[in-house]
């Protein structure tokens, strides 16, 4: 199995390679808003192309990690261990956190 940091680094280096953007950190945001946006017309059009753009969403989202100096997998972990540890409670029909 690959790490998603060394897929960070593969598309970097890609991204060098073709000569995309590396540094224009707000374009990218919209680069992977406008993906996430891609898959979900996909979706909602039952398209086959979902799992397609859910991967170009994944690329970039590694990509900005990269160029960040952003260990993805490692926030992650971190992020659903935290997630884990978070109590919800249905308070007037709405899910509300109400611990940690």
């Amino acid at each position: 199995m690959v790490s998603l940091k060394k897929l960070q680094k593969q598309i970097y280096a890609n991204k060098i390679k073709k000569g995309f953007n590396t540094t224009d950190i707000y374009k990218e945001f919209c680069l992977i808003h406008e993906e996430v946006s891609e898959a979900c017309r996909a979706h909602y059009r039952k398209e086959y192309t979902v799992g397609e753009e859910l991967a170009d969403v994944a690329i970039y989202l590694l990509g900005l990690s990269e160029i960040l100096n952003i260990n993805l997998e490692q926030e992650i972990k971190r992020k659903v261990m935290k997630n884990n540890k978070r109590v919800y409670k249905r308070i007037n029909g709405v899910l509300a956190k109400v611990g940690q």
